[in-house]
């Protein structure tokens, strides 16, 4: 008779040499320092089906986890697509990635997916405030003890939270103690990293959330893998008005003052002609390392780069686009307005001169929270901040986005569009996009509006 063991992250085969190999068992390849087969846990459900499916005796010491009694503590119906999309989860054998609009929910379709498993399950998140977020919704919906990893924290329970990054040190220990695990923001999972947590975990039932799929490298293909296929999407347009607030977007052209347009086209020009003596195309990846590269090797590389930063910051916050901030926050001092930059220096350089509060990854965890609750509340009618508000953060009251500056890629827009999509009773939401003319920024514009989200929508210029 086989015997399955889990070994950091990966199980190993006891039983006899020849009718271990005859069976084929994927990834299973023969372990000289141990004498034995080992293959990646995250294949422990195909092993199962495949022993089963024979009609061959196994002895299973590979799993821990436990039958749990999930029910919810709070009675509340799923939206229609919530539902469907655990539904389809579910038909597709409990593993599969869904793809739904920040604001709508998708924390709830995973616990919605936990109470159907009913097993151990561990959620893993990008950040400390995602985790301490998910401990407060799991806890306040299952009347069950909730495990944080991360942050300080190291207490594992039948149900845990952990953050990527901690989830990836220690999966080699946790790997068999969850029968599901739930990637949220799963689209941070194919880095080379990240995705060992899916390969050294034998969870049989598997989850992704995002809202925003797709990666700027194309490798959201590698989730089908380590999560499963996409089995439910719905875009923000979709569910507007009915499960998020209705919006607009809005884009305004800025001319740049005539001092601005020269230093522009100054530094603009430095760039643009080392590039061309290096014969350096800057589309791709590739493009961009080998312009550092060569940059770092002479006085003029060293000059085209800071002409590079000179020309992109004249652009990203002219006094153009803070007058017309300025305008658009006298127009909306009675809502809820978030400012989004590129860079931390136009943060707080926003934030002296409107005396308004900022937050970037530099403010500190209590300091960002209470911030957070005061704007929340309408103690602070506006928030500046760069990138650390993308996603992961819960600002329901917020329903007027200002983006100055950006990456030209569409998860970014999307995600900001996202913080203010939260469904609030007779809100509508808009978004202003500030886009310096004749600039490269009116091509990373089009490049990150390619979204279904924002077609149709109104331009403008001031």
């Amino acid at each position: 008779m086989l015997k399955l063991e889990f070994d950091r992250g990966t199980i190993l085969v006891h039983g006899d040499r020849d009718q271990v190999e005859e069976l084929a068992l994927p990834s299973c390849t023969f372990d000289q320092r141990v004498a034995r087969h080992r293959i990646p846990a995250r294949y422990y459900r195909e092993i199962i089906t495949l022993l089963t499916t024979r009609g061959i005796n196994y002895q299973d010491d590979a799993r821990s986890y436990k039958k749990l009694d999930l029910s919810f503590q709070l009675d509340r119906a799923p939206f229609p697509y919530q539902q469907e999309a655990v539904d389809a989860w579910w038909q597709a054998g409990g593993r599969g990635v869904v793809v739904l609009p920040t604001g709508s929910g998708k924390t709830f379709v995973a616990l919605m997916a936990a109470a159907r498993v009913q097993r151990s399950t561990l959620v893993i998140v990008p950040t400390i405030d995602l985790m301490q977020q998910w401990y407060g919704v799991i806890s306040s919906q299952f009347d069950t003890e909730v495990g944080l990893i991360g942050g300080g924290y190291y207490d594992i329970e039948p149900v845990t939270v952990s953050t990527y990054d901690s989830a990836y040190l220690h999966m080699e220990r946790l790997g068999q103690l969850f029968g599901l695990i739930i990637f949220d923001e799963c689209h941070h999972l194919p880095g080379p990293s990240y995705l060992m947590t899916a390969d050294l975990s034998l969870a049989p039932y598997r989850l992704g959330l995002t809202a925003t799929l797709e990666r700027e490298d194309g490798a959201e293909h590698l989730l089908n893998n380590a999560i499963g296929e996409t089995v439910y999407r719905q875009e923000i347009h979709s569910l507007s008005g009915e499960y998020l607030s209705g919006y607009e977007t809005i884009k305004i052209s800025v001319r740049l003052s005539p001092e601005e347009w020269a230093d522009y086209q100054k530094a603009r020009n430095t760039y643009r002609s080392f590039l061309d003596s290096q014969r350096i195309s800057l589309s791709g990846r590739s493009g961009w390392v080998r312009f550092l590269s060569a940059t770092s090797r002479s006085e003029d590389g060293r000059r085209a780069f800071t002409a590079y930063r000179t020309q992109k910051n004249i652009a990203q916050g002219s006094q153009a686009k803070l007058r017309v901030l300025e305008r658009l926050m006298r127009q909306h001092r009675r809502d809820r307005m978030l400012i989004f930059t590129n860079d931390n220096e136009t943060v707080y350089r926003i934030s002296r001169q409107f005396l308004i509060p900022a937050i970037t990854h530099q403010t500190k965890v209590k300091e960002r929270k209470e911030t957070l609750g005061a704007f929340n509340a309408g103690e602070y009618p506006f928030l500046v901040t760069s990138r650390v508000l993308n996603e992961g953060v819960d600002v329901p009251e917020a329903n007027v986005a200002v983006v100055l500056s950006g990456s030209s890629t569409v998860r970014e827009h999307v995600q900001r569009l996202g913080r203010i999509l939260r469904r609030v009773e007779g809100k509508h939401a808009i978004l202003y996009e500030l886009v310096a003319e004749r600039t490269g920024e009116e091509y990373a514009s089009t490049r990150r509006r390619q979204h279904s989200a924002y077609r149709k929508t109104p331009a403008r210029r001031d």
